[in-house]
């Protein structure tokens, strides 16, 4: 069955549909924002019956139902018993130029190239549209119908009568689609210009009233997740439409705010749910999707068990889903059922997080892995806690931060894993497929450079709730984080001493060569070699350790003390492969992968 049709309408039909509120647009349309070089440009086009592209409606009355709102310059002008027949899916900036141009007698409300807010009445200057210059024959006028100059202290061009207009020979485009009014003026008080006149209109109002605009039209069979794609398609210039907004539209067909919920409205007292989250601050910046995307696993895992207890098989039965088109179709009973559930399930998530060493969300290696662990979370309640489950939780967390699994488009993982997940807590040996999938090869140490990689961010997670304590400070690197003491990634062996032996940028430029330190502890190492920076914190009154505590203090960042005062850079890289390794090994519960090396590489690496 075809889900569009093809054809064409004029535009005096489309303006007068608008105008009547036959034509709408759907409540995540976003605003008209074309300014005054666009709106002459779009009218002298009109003028020379040049193309100005296909609009795109959708049939009303289908079971995809959206709040919905007449074209900017008709509010108050439409009943709000007026159901729309069709609504704007594209054009709508192009239409409703031409709506508040031609069929309304208020000026257009605009802006300036740069952006400053203006009002503007169009006319046509007919002599100069009579001159094959209709690109500069559209003039724009103030809300006093007049231009000025000298800082509005002489008037140039005054057509504030229509008397004036017609003497001076400017066409108001408010009168394009029924000029009658402006004609008996004319005849009236110019009859000298009516031959003029009559070419003009043949020449340009013609084109205008027998212009015909190229219109796709969606049935209303059309589904809520076409909708939502065609919109971005055709949109490819603006920002691209989020579920959460087609829901907000969706579910404002129903009576419900989602706006107001999740963002909260002071005028009518409705707290915000999103600043109620982001009061943990692992939280904060959780976006709208991800709630939904998690709120979508509850509702079609319910589903799908519905499904399964019913007897039903094979494709009969509905999948848990996080997927776009299952997300746009929550019902508003699913949101109501689920929100507040799943809210206190992100903050479970928030307490699980400080529990496995995170405290910000710059942190956080993947915020989409919160999305399955968020709606795990609902239906454990508070046995997450239970030593069990949160061993089994950390372990899958891991594998997703260290295998990095959950980076791109991960949909598929999320159902996955929400399901896996609730097997694996009844049966220990139905393993995740992220468990089953992640592994971390060695090799991937000399690769990782980049501090926003998820593996990246979870290794130094992983030193850092071992304990590891600022060379300078002394304190735990955590405790100065939280005192806000400036802190940052920073070479081990320095970047310039590197230079010098004529080591390679890729070699220390890896997280092996990488650790957290105090901006303080940084600045005492200077480019030196380790044997002559260490000596030199030890020497410094806040610091002044012993060897042994010195190289304590060192070895909590899983380094070798010794090979480190040696200045021995090959081998201190190797034996801090291993270390990291180790780390790596308890945090997913497997071995890493020794590509080329296996047990003989272990060995004749390794250093006590």
């Amino acid at each position: 069955m075809s889900t569009f049709d093809s054809t064409k309408a004029s535009l005096s039909e489309l303006l007068r549909d608008i105008c009547e509120g036959k034509i709408q647009l759907p409540d995540f349309q976003r605003g008209w924002v074309w300014d005054d070089d666009h709106i002459r440009d779009l009218l002298a086009s009109v003028a020379r019956s040049f193309p100005i592209g296909a609009v795109m409606l959708l049939e009303a009355g289908g079971n995809v139902r959206f709040q919905t709102r007449p074209v900017e310059g008709l509010e108050g002008k439409i009943s709000k018993d007026q159901l729309p027949e069709k609504l704007i899916l594209d054009g709508q900036q192009r239409l409703t130029t031409l709506t508040q141009a031609l069929s309304l007698n208020g000026p257009v409300r605009t802006c300036t190239a740069k952006g400053k807010k203006i009002e503007r009445y169009y006319y046509f200057d007919i002599r100069r549209a009579l001159e094959d210059s209709i690109d500069e024959a559209v003039v724009g006028v103030d809300e006093h119908l007049q231009v000025c100059s000298d800082f509005g202290r002489r008037v140039d061009l005054d057509l504030s009568i229509t008397e004036l207009e017609c003497r001076q020979l400017y066409f108001p485009c408010r009168q394009i689609m029924n000029s009658d009014e402006w004609e008996e003026t004319l005849h009236r008080v110019a009859p000298d210009h009516w031959s003029t006149y009559m070419e003009f209109r043949r020449k340009v109002l013609k084109p205008f009233r027998e212009y015909q605009v190229p219109v796709i039209l969606l049935k209303k069979e059309t589904s809520k997740e076409a909708v939502c794609l065609v919109f971005e398609k055709v949109n490819t210039g603006g920002v691209p439409l989020s579920v959460f907004e087609l829901a907000t539209a969706s579910y404002a067909a129903d009576g419900y705010n989602l706006r107001d919920d999740w963002f909260g409205s002071k005028a009518r007292k409705v707290e915000s749910r999103k600043e109620r989250l982001e009061r943990e601050r692992l939280l904060q910046g959780i976006e709208a999707t991800e709630f939904l995307q998690a709120l979508s696993l509850l509702h079609t895992h319910e589903l799908r068990q519905a499904d399964l207890k019913a007897g039903k098989t094979g494709k009969q039965v509905r999948p848990t889903s996080a997927k776009r088109a299952e997300v746009l179709q929550l019902p508003l009973e699913a949101w109501k059922k689920w929100a507040d559930r799943l809210e206190a399930g992100f903050r479970h998530v928030a307490g699980f997080l400080r529990g496995q060493g995170f405290y910000s969300r710059r942190e956080l290696p993947y915020s989409t892995q919160l999305v399955p662990l968020a709606a795990v979370m609902v239906l454990l309640g508070d046995r997450w806690r239970e030593p069990r489950i949160l061993d089994k939780l950390a372990r899958w967390y891991w594998c997703g931060v260290l295998g990095e699994l959950y980076g791109g488009a991960v949909e598929t993982r999320m159902a996955n894993d929400y399901e896996d997940l609730l097997r694996w807590f009844d049966d220990d040996a139905a393993l995740p497929r992220t468990v089953l999938d992640a592994n971390f090869n060695v090799e991937r140490f000399d690769t990782l450079r980049s501090r926003l990689s998820a593996a990246y961010k979870g290794i130094h997670v992983l030193l850092l709730r071992e304990g590891a304590r600022d060379w300078f400070w002394k304190a735990s690197i955590k405790e100065l984080d939280a005192d806000e003491v400036a802190l940052d990634i920073h070479h081990i062996f320095p970047r310039d001493w590197c230079d010098k032996q004529g080591i390679a940028r890729k070699q220390y430029e890896c997280i092996l060569n990488k650790t957290t330190i105090s901006y303080k502890a940084n600045r005492k190492i200077g480019g030196d070699a380790p044997s002559k920076y260490i000596g030199r914190l030890q020497g410094e009154k806040q610091v002044g350790l012993s060897d042994v505590k010195m190289d304590e203090l060192l070895a909590s960042h899983a380094l070798n003390p010794t090979l480190l005062r040696k200045d021995d850079f090959n081998a201190f890289l190797a034996d801090r492969r291993h270390r990291l390794s180790q780390l790596i090994e308890r945090a997913m519960g497997k071995p890493v992968v020794w590509q080329g090396g296996g047990e003989d590489y272990e060995n004749e690496n390794r250093y006590d």
